[in-house]
């Protein structure tokens, strides 16, 4: 999570409201999932941890979109997908 508010601090100002609050909702989506759905039973936990995969093809989606939109460079792409990968 620290990894894509240290990333996107340097996106300009105009992405704010867009690939910005995209990138940090999906950071901040992923493990609050997890925290929530540990309250859950064996199938509500389930529910939550297809959300976070959900979350976790958006948030590779969007770096695509970063890298594209020249934002990020090809390794910090690599870098922060693999790290999403892993999760």
């Amino acid at each position: 999570m620290k990894d894509v508010y240290d990333l996107t601090s340097d996106f300009p100002k105009r992405e704010d409201y867009r690939l910005t609050s995209q990138l940090t909702g999906c950071a901040v989506s992923m493990p609050s999932n997890i925290a929530e759905g540990s309250a859950r039973t064996d199938k509500g936990f389930s529910i939550f941890l297809d959300y976070i995969l959900g979350s976790s093809f958006e948030l590779g989606t969007q770096l695509l979109a970063a890298q594209y939109a020249h934002y990020i460079t090809k390794e910090q792409f690599e870098s922060l997908n693999n790290k999403n990968n892993e999760f």
